[in-house]
């Protein structure tokens, strides 16, 4: 147990735990000491000196973002001296800073402006003779060197959270700047947590840049609707002229602990703008009255998975999601061995860690949240991190101290070998224990090509880790042996000090997963699709039968990855019809779509709440008091884990669906500023492979399916497997999501 440190601040007891600094006690307590370059989620910058204080007995200022307290220390944090010195800070800051706040992005919301109103800096005493700064086009982000007054928090922002480790300061006195690291240009993924957290306007986003000032702007906190890390966010909206209707101008986050991705903060006009269709509406009554079942996706809310169940018992109908249905199959199969409905770990579990395994995902651009837990945890905790994919993925790189190469399609086998090598000296029962002993541990390291001296660093670097973690994505849940897969994986939850996450690919997989009984998708008629395939279409992505509100539409709740149940609010007005007014007409009656969140599966470990009731922020200390936890469900255990299968073989060329950066799905594709690079990219010993060359229109033939796509050599890529993105086609997010592939050239023009 951690010893308490007892100490004063401005004459207050105070206590801190060990890691703590003078500032972070000073703001647990209420206390205030202004800041202008720090930031909770990254080391502290150190640069602006606005937080200096001082200590008794201690001669000087003392740094507070960066000190932690010892026993007894008297702290003050306001006295003449250190406003004086603040004074002079600010007043060094405001040297030749441009006068521009009638037109800056920032004003209103700029610490440069606030500070210098705190502190009575009414006009530059001195000046500089001024260099010239051109204005910086870095595609989604402009950057203006002017205003930037160095805090540096972009740069501990981009290398410390995100990973891109794309910019840093170019060092030359009152000439330095910010500048794109080892390019000519920005070459990053485009998150915009940079322009999130500049303090003045020197960062900005190229798009929102002079189309309104902070304060016209109406905030609304909401969920993002992109993948399953459920990120909060605000949607800023506005009208879009004098008679206009609104619209979003940009989405913000709370940077100071939570990140987005650039999806998340540039992806934000998905928005269905169609009317009412009273006609539409009659036609899709009649089909759902002639339906033998409803296919739905997972880009839902509870509350319409809900309906869906609801309207499955009225009309006695079947629903159909393989993508929910099978995240469904993999958690029954995991609480068999483990007991529980709901794995343990959280986002929150993968920043704290010190070590971690990531397996059957690309996660980088699967779930940018876990990449950017994963680099908190690699770059404050000095985390190991396994990384365990048949592609190596360079946006990993910077934090990856393993790469464990597996054979596609192996994901039983290296899962077996995994538990072997982290139980082996567990105390099993009797059942586990022959399970290990019959293992034919030499046709597992041939088929997997994983070597034994591999799993024996992984053990010796992971040795000294006190808080390890297990994540698992999509690639596992969607593999033909996924029930194994659960079980195994479930067993080194309960016999290590591993904490497991799984990772659905969808924004609400694991809510649909939790409310619907789903049967197997059969190749019938008279089927009515709901975000998806069917014979009659209702579709939020304006291209079906009838229309219905956008997740910016809506309000509702989902499920995200840590098991929270997340609010989500109307960014939006939409003008037709939903499935709250479908579902009225057959007796389904409530007021409005919200009004069922408190009805919500009891059994699978929601709450009898009501939305209006569900808190939506995130504390002054950063806890999320977003909506509420699912609560345990405690299972039966009476699973038995089974030898794994023979592994198969993927020979010739293979195709790996997965998007790009920035982009998730038909929705994400449907936006003004993502790029939309729908390329197949391989490598050369791809190419060679596949007797294509870069530029080629290639047709991809995988199981039923065909596309068109341009052929792009990736050096970055080694192997004979190729990306396809699916953000622009309808693969099933259920889909194993390595196949087997013909590819034919068509043209090389």
């Amino acid at each position: 147990m951690n010893k308490l440190i007892n100490f004063k601040i401005d004459g207050i007891q105070v206590e801190a735990q060990k890691g703590e600094t003078i500032l972070t006690v000073a703001r647990k307590n209420g206390i205030y000491i202004p800041t202008m370059c720090y930031i909770s989620k990254t080391t502290p910058c150190a640069s602006c000196r606005m937080c200096v204080v001082e200590a008794k007995g201690v001669e000087g200022f003392i740094l507070s973002c960066n000190t932690p307290p010892t026993e007894g220390i008297e702290i003050t944090t306001h006295n003449d001296a250190l406003e004086n010195e603040r004074t002079n800070i600010m007043k060094l800051y405001d040297v030749n800073h441009p006068l521009e706040c009638g037109v800056c992005d920032k004003s209103g919301e700029c610490d440069l402006q606030n500070k210098t109103l705190e502190f009575n800096v009414e006009r530059q005493d001195f000046s500089a003779r001024d260099q010239l700064r051109p204005l910086q086009h870095w595609g989604l982000i402009d950057y203006e060197p002017s205003l930037c007054i160095l805090c540096e928090k972009c740069v501990h922002v981009c290398n410390e959270v995100i990973g891109d480790d794309a910019i840093e300061v170019k060092f030359g006195g009152y000439s330095s700047t910010i500048i794109p690291k080892n390019s000519d240009t920005l070459d990053c993924t485009f998150c915009g947590e940079c322009i999130a957290v500049c303090p003045v306007g020197a960062l900005t986003s190229s798009n929102f840049k002079y189309r309104a000032n902070a304060w016209e702007l109406n905030r609304v906190p909401a969920t993002c609707a992109h993948c399953s890390a459920g990120c909060p966010l605000e949607y800023e909206t506005r009208h879009s002229g004098v008679n206009g209707s609104d619209e979003i101008y940009r989405v913000k986050n709370n940077f100071e602990f939570a990140s987005l991705c650039g999806a998340g903060r540039f992806g934000f006009d998905f928005d269905n703008k169609a009317k009412r269709d009273e006609t539409a509406f009659n036609r899709a009554i009649e089909a759902l009255k002639n339906a033998k079942a409803i296919r739905f996706s997972s880009m839902i809310t509870n509350e319409e998975a809900h309906i869906l169940e609801l309207l499955r018992e009225k009309l006695g109908i079947k629903l159909f999601n393989e993508d929910a249905r099978k995240f469904a199959e993999f958690m029954r199969a995991y609480s068999t061995i483990s007991g529980k409905l709901h794995h343990s770990a959280t986002l929150d579990a993968i920043k704290q860690s010190d070590a971690a395994i990531i397996i059957g995902s690309r996660i980088a651009t699967d779930n940018p949240g876990v990449r950017y837990a994963l680099t908190t945890a690699s770059k404050h905790n000095g985390a190991k991190i396994l990384y365990a994919h048949p592609m190596e993925d360079v946006l990993m790189q910077n934090v990856t101290t393993q790469f464990m190469k597996y054979e596609v399609g192996t994901e039983e086998g290296v899962m077996a070998l995994l538990a072997y090598a982290i139980l082996k000296d567990a105390d099993l029962d009797n059942d586990e224990r022959a399970f290990f002993d019959d293992l034919d541990l030499g046709y597992l390291y041939a088929e997997t090509n994983i070597g034994e001296e591999e799993l024996s660093f992984m053990m010796q670097s992971f040795a000294r880790a006190k808080k390890r973690t297990l994540i698992l994505g999509n690639d596992l849940i969607a593999h033909e042996r996924s029930k194994n897969i659960a079980k195994l994986a479930a067993l080194i939850e309960k016999y290590s000090d591993f904490s497991l996450i799984v990772i659905p690919r969808e924004v609400n997989t694991l809510g649909v997963s939790l409310i619907n009984s789903l049967d197997v998708d059969e190749n019938i008629s008279n089927v009515v699709g709901y975000n998806a395939k069917g014979d009659f279409i209702i579709s939020s992505l304006g291209d079906g039968d009838l229309d219905i509100p956008a997740l910016n539409q809506q309000e509702g709740t989902v499920v995200n990855i840590d098991n929270r149940v997340l609010p989500t609010n109307v960014a939006l007005n939409f003008e037709g019809y939903s499935l709250n007014d479908i579902a009225q007409v057959f007796e389904i009656y409530k007021n409005n779509t919200v009004d069922y969140t408190k009805e919500l599966n009891k059994n699978s470990g929601f709450k009898e709440i009501d939305f209006d009731d569900l808190e939506n922020f995130l504390s002054p200390m950063g806890e999320d008091s977003r909506g509420y936890l699912l609560d345990e469900v405690i299972c039966e255990v009476n699973g038995r884990i089974e030898e794994p299968d023979d592994l198969p073989e993927f020979n010739g060329t293979i195709v790996y669906h997965c998007d790009p950066v920035l982009q998730f799905n038909n929705y994400t594709n449907r936006t003004k500023q993502l790029p939309k690079e729908n390329f197949l990219r391989g490598s050369a010993q791809f190419s060679v492979a596949a007797k294509i060359s870069d530029g080629d229109l290639v047709e991809i033939s995988f199981g039923s399916t065909k596309i068109q796509r341009e052929f792009k050599l990736d050096n970055e890529l080694k192997g004979t497997i190729a990306l396809n993105p699916a953000f622009d086609i309808d693969v099933d997010a259920s889909r194993y999501r390595f196949e087997k592939s013909k590819i034919v050239r068509v043209s090389n023009e």
